[in-house]
Parts: structure tokens; C-alpha cells; sequence
């Protein structure tokens, strides 16, 4: 059989001991501050030293700058995206105006009405068809 399975089996065998509740003591905020700062304790326990914080401050500079530079970056995609939009309704507008001018001028270069409009000048549309003019060649 397994021998681990049985010195499990022999710890679950044996009796339990009983545990007494200590009386937690209340910490100061020194204490708090002191055990819960994560910077402290990386620094004081020694698991970072000094020296290779200090080295690791330009790879963490260039970090920061490249963060930074990630941060501008998106900041001016989302103004050049507001700008076309901004620019896509202004043409949008300018279709617009250009297919209503360019209608009223259809309208306007109509026979009837541009003999409305010359009318009150005193301009009458011709009944008769025009006169051909004919010039001979030793006349000029």
C-alpha cells in the first residue's frame, strides 16, 4: 500500500489539539501604515535593494515616457476623428446647398420662365422664325 496515504491517514487518526484565542492588541496608524505599505516592505524585507531600484529607474522612465507618449497619441487620434466627423457634416451641408442651387437654377433657365422675367423689361419672344443672314464671299 502507499506509506504516504497512511501517515495521512495516521495525522487524521490522532487527536486534535485545542487552540487558544490570543487577544489581538489593537495597532496604532504608525503600525498599520508601517505593516500594510507595500513599498516599505518590499524595501525594508529586502526583497529590493537599493541599488537595483536604482538601476531599474531608467527602464521605469522609459516606461513612464512611452506610457505618455501612448497617452498623446490617443488623445490625437480622438481629435482627428472628431475633426472628420466635424468635416463630413460640413460636405454633407455643402450637397446639400449645391443640389437646391443647382435645382432653383434648372427652374430659373426654364423658356416660361425667362420670358416671365423679360416681360417687364419689354422683351417679347419672336412669333416669326428667324432670318437667315447670307453674305457672299466677294461682298466682304
Amino acid at each position: 500500500m502507499n506509506r504516504f496515504r497512511e501517515e495521512i491517514e495516521e495525522e487524521e487518526a490522532g487527536p486534535e489539539p485545542e487552540l487558544k484565542a490570543v487577544p489581538k492588541k489593537p495597532k496604532t496608524a504608525e503600525e498599520k501604515m508601517d505593516s500594510n505599505s507595500f513599498i516599505s516592505k518590499l524595501f525594508n524585507d529586502g526583497l529590493v535593494s537599493k541599488e537595483a531600484a536604482t538601476d531599474a529607474l531608467p527602464y521605469l522612465c522609459f516606461l513612464a515616457f512611452l506610457g505618455m507618449i501612448y497617452i498623446a497619441n490617443s488623445h490625437f487620434a480622438v481629435n482627428n476623428v472628431r475633426r472628420i466627423d466635424k468635416l463630413n457634416k460640413e460636405v454633407k451641408e455643402l450637397r446639400w446647398e449645391y443640389k437646391s442651387l443647382k435645382a432653383d437654377l434648372m427652374f430659373k433657365s426654364k423658356l416660361t420662365e425667362v420670358a416671365k422675367k423679360v416681360d417687364t423689361l419689354g422683351i417679347k419672344e419672336l412669333i416669326e422664325p428667324p432670318k437667315k443672314i447670307i453674305v457672299k464671299s466677294d461682298e466682304y
